[in-house]
């Protein structure tokens, strides 16, 4: 079949998640055209043919927040001189490709095309839970606000698509047809990693600005193996316990593998990737970012690690060292079959798609 496959830019899990799919379709014979934008665009080029960069949103961060008016502006400037390309990649696309079958990952322009000319269309993300899931009302609690804002934003994303499929390790209840859940989407190099107990903690941090957090890692006396704090950095430097690292996938993976837990903030993917390699994760995640407080929430909820608003006390890392050893009980439990679920519930889509039953 020939598929359309969207991939939304903003953070690097959609791409990362895609990557697996679109390996998959390509050994089954597929073909496949990508339309990616910011960073994924980048990430997936380099892995695959017939990726098309397009202009998508993005987010500004600072002090671990998400800047909602700088976020508007920036996206209203890019998006001014953005626009028109991808109205022009998106004719290109029509009267070239012809595709048979939509698959999106969050991305508007592909849920587009399927809509405008009546193709079957699958949703792809961890997203959709929000809005196609019964959420406890005290996972809720406190976020009631920005709860209500981002379901009504993906309601309106990616609305009436033949199917969703929702990557998750914890099961709210479904509340919408024609919605699955499956077990997060992980990488070949996680499913391989060999994981061991270790004595460092793995850090990852890509918010601008949170400079309280070094010396926080510095007082809790634990070697800190620290990603992302400095996105330029081309060699190992080291501050008393902390070692600030370039990033390496290899390497990143490794320290994940080996470590004994992890701090990071509300970001699916890596939360996916710890709860599966049984890494309790202290979780902290963006303000005003609901799905991250979600994710961090749930996390808590199963046992399986510990979600702090910040870090700015000390404490709050020993406290979760403490709590270490009851989280790896919770995490013993968890298990999945790979990425093996989902791949084959893609195949089924496929084959109603093809059978015009999608």
């Amino acid at each position: 079949m020939k598929i359309l496959y969207g991939v939304v830019g903003e953070g690097m899990g959609h791409a990362m998640r895609s990557r697996v799919v679109l390996e998959h379709l390509v050994a089954q014979g597929h073909t496949v055209e990508i339309m990616a934008s910011g960073r994924a665009a980048g990430f997936l080029q380099k892995r695959f043919e017939g990726v098309n960069p397009i202009h998508g949103l993005h987010m500004i961060y600072e002090e671990n927040r998400v800047r909602l008016g700088k976020t508007f502006w920036s996206n209203v400037l890019t998006g001014a001189a953005g626009v028109p390309k991808n109205i022009a990649a998106y004719f290109e696309l029509i009267s070239e490709f012809k595709p048979d079958v939509v698959i999106s990952d969050f991305e508007s322009w592909t849920y587009l095309y399927a809509k405008t000319h009546r193709l079957p269309i699958l949703s792809i993300d961890n997203m959709q839970i929000i809005a196609r899931c019964t959420l406890p009302k005290e996972i809720i609690a406190g976020h009631q606000a920005a709860f209500q804002l981002t379901k009504t934003f993906i309601k309106g994303k990616l609305p009436f698509c033949d199917a969703y499929y929702i990557t998750t390790f914890f099961r709210p209840e479904i509340r919408k047809p024609d919605t699955r859940l499956f077990p997060p989407i992980l990488r070949p190099e996680i499913l391989s990693a060999a994981a061991k107990d270790g004595e460092h903690l793995l850090v990852y941090q890509t918010g601008e600005g949170y400079e309280s957090l070094p010396d926080t890692l510095k007082k809790t006396g634990v070697e800190c193996r620290v990603y992302g704090m400095k996105r330029d950095l081309k060699e190992e430097e080291r501050d008393g316990n902390l070692r600030y690292l370039p990033f390496s996938e290899a390497g990143f993976i490794d320290d994940l593998a080996t470590c004994r837990a992890v701090i990071a903030g509300g970001g699916f993917t890596l939360m996916g990737e710890a709860v599966y390699l049984h890494k309790p994760m202290l979780s902290v995640p963006l303000g005003r970012q609901f799905e991250q407080v979600l994710n961090a929430k749930y996390l808590e909820k199963e046992g399986y690690g510990v979600h702090a608003e910040n870090l700015d006390d000390p404490r709050t890392v020993h406290a979760f060292m403490e709590r270490v050893p009851d989280c790896q009980k919770a995490l013993a439990s968890y298990a999945q079959n790979g990425n093996s679920e989902i791949l084959h519930g893609v195949d089924e889509f496929l084959d109603r798609a093809a059978a015009g039953v999608a």
